[in-house]
């Protein structure tokens, strides 16, 4: 195909965008409109810095019928691939057990995937719910304040990204990026999702893609089990050799650990069982709800309204005389706050929308890097630090997973909330008024206060148009990595995989379901299929058979 870069259409083009890109790479390649076809959007994006104008650029793949033709050295034009899933070559080596997956958030899912179209045969233990069993919990608990440890919105099918933006950006040039969203695409994710500078699927579609990709992993000779906690494991001659599910010890072969950045017992029980940790650095701050109509505004002023925009996001950073990086992180447009603990008398919060991200309110979180300079040294200071902080929002807030929040102009003056103003919170447990400031060090609200008002800067209003925090977001990624070699496989045990982002090797959807895919491929480059073995013993069995009855 025929790939061109850094076309341009006006806002007022897109009533017919499809067509005037025709027209666009037809003029682009010194060719008729007619000799084009096939036309995929590979990148598109938004361009707004000039206040008056708006436009939209692409990059773009496209049949030509006489592409010997185009050899000419034209600006943004060379040819490529159309974007594939991956072809796997198997290897040979004999697994005595099918592999055994720890956890179906996307690392999960994606190992799992592509383990069973390959005919691995994998077993998958997720010790949270299926994702109707689960939004049902997880409503119950945002109504009621019923909290289920093992199934909620950080475990469950699909991990913690089922109630997020369901965000797909990564900085990541991997080329498993393309098999990641082709394979949402074929379960229902919409085709937009390979081109949008920053796509996103929504909590309402995640939900039931999640569930296509485990009925397709069962269709290939997968098994998914629910409700299915991993607690401890036995280990021989250097590998690990059995898992105990639920009191029940499974053995095990090949083992992908895809738990999560939540799963705190289960980085205990590793420690316990020699498995080499270390801290990691993280990040903890606030959410903070703005209007979305500011939001749209702000980024595409006079233009706000038009529907080939959508809602207008954000993404700032900013470097505090700290030496702390302060930014913004999961900004969820015509979002909510959502009440995200997994443990009792704790609070967390996240963000999340839905597809259509038609809510009043935008959020994101607005986050300070934290290490040991915050929470001391030690394998599970950062993981503890992380709890103290969730205990005090939960006090802050009053009890019964209710939030503290506080106007941000007051959280800046260092003064008492006393009532709302133009925006009303979303996080649905309810709220408190409280000192914001409470919950961190001097040299982290410091950083905080150095950030908002810097992006108050970029964004007016931002923390003066009656902006209101919410706290504590402290789960933005994992205060723990599993050690792992460049083989992706423990350190410790060489047929164990840490993997995904509570291993410590991601930090969201797309770069989880590629660390996923990685740990697979290498399962798959080293042993033969399951259902390739079967076959040939179904075959040996019938050819015994037959010799048997021919010898009488």
């Amino acid at each position: 195909m025929v790939k061109i870069s850094e076309l341009k259409l006006r806002l007022e083009e897109m009533s017919n965008e499809q067509e005037a890109l025709y027209q666009a790479a037809a003029k682009r390649l010194g060719v008729k409109r007619t000799a084009l076809n096939d036309l995929i959007i590979t990148k598109k994006s938004i361009d707004a810095r000039r206040r008056h104008e708006i436009w939209f650029h692409y990059q773009i793949l496209v049949t030509c019928e006489d592409a010997k033709a185009l050899r000419k050295n034209r600006k943004g034009v060379s040819f490529e691939e159309a974007p594939q899933l991956l072809s796997m070559t198997s290897g040979d080596a004999n697994l005595r057990n099918r592999p055994i997956i720890i956890g179906f958030g996307p690392a999960g899912m994606f190992a799992g995937l592509l383990l069973a179209k390959h005919g691995y045969c994998p077993l998958i233990l997720e010790r949270g719910m299926d994702v109707d069993t689960r939004s049902e919990q997880v409503k119950r608990f945002w109504e009621s304040g019923e909290l289920d440890e093992n199934s909620n919105v950080q475990f469950g099918e699909g991990g913690a990204g089922t109630f997020s933006d369901g965000k797909l950006t990564a900085r990541s040039k991997d080329a498993r990026m393309a098999h990641v969203l082709l394979e949402l695409i074929a379960h229902g994710a919409p085709q937009s999702i390979l081109c949008d500078a920053h796509p996103h699927i929504g909590t309402d579609r995640l939900k039931g893609i999640v569930k296509a990709i485990r009925e397709d992993i069962i269709a290939h000779g997968g098994e998914v089990r629910f409700g299915a906690k991993v607690s401890d494991m036995r280990t021989q001659n250097g590998r690990v050799s059995a898992l105990c599910v639920n009191e029940e010890w499974i053995r095990c072969d090949q083992v992908i650990m895809a738990i999560g950045h939540s799963a705190r017992d289960t980085f205990q029980m590793l420690k316990e069982r020699d498995v080499a940790l270390e801290a990691k650095p993280f990040a903890v701050g606030m959410r903070i709800e703005h209007p979305q109509s500011l939001i749209d505004e702000s980024q595409y002023h006079e233009f706000a309204h038009d529907p080939a925009l959508g809602r207008a996001s954000y993404r700032l950073t900013h470097q505090a005389s700290t030496g702390k990086g302060v930014y913004t992180f999961c900004m969820c447009p015509g979002g909510y706050v959502v009440p995200a603990a997994s443990n009792e008398k704790q609070v967390v919060v996240n963000g999340m929308s839905e597809y259509a991200r038609d809510g009043a309110n935008a959020n994101s979180a607005v986050l300070v890097q934290v290490n040991e300079s915050d929470y001391g040294s030690g394998v599970f200071a950062g993981m503890h630090y992380q709890e103290e902080l969730e205990k005090k929002a939960y006090q802050l807030g009053g009890g019964h997973f209710h939030a503290p929040v506080q106007l941000a102009k007051d959280y800046l003056a260092d003064r008492p909330s006393t009532a709302f103003g133009k925006v009303r919170p979303t996080y649905a447990r309810g709220t408190c008024f409280a000192p914001l400031k409470e919950l961190f060090s001097d040299v982290i609200n410091q950083s905080l206060k150095e950030g908002l008002l810097a992006f108050e800067r970029k964004i007016p209003g931002f923390v003066s148009e009656d902006a209101l925090l919410c706290a504590v977001e402290s789960r933005s990624s994992s205060p723990i990595r599993i050690l792992r070699d460049q083989n992706h496989r423990s350190l410790s045990y060489p047929n164990l995989y840490p993997c995904g982002e509570g291993a410590g090797y991601a930090g969201g959807i797309i770069s989880s379901a590629i660390d996923g895919v990685r740990c697979a491929q290498k399962i798959i480059e080293t042993f033969a299929p399951l259902q390739e073995r079967s076959e040939k013993r179904k075959e040996e069995n019938t050819k015994r058979k037959r010799k048997e009855y021919y010898c009488r």
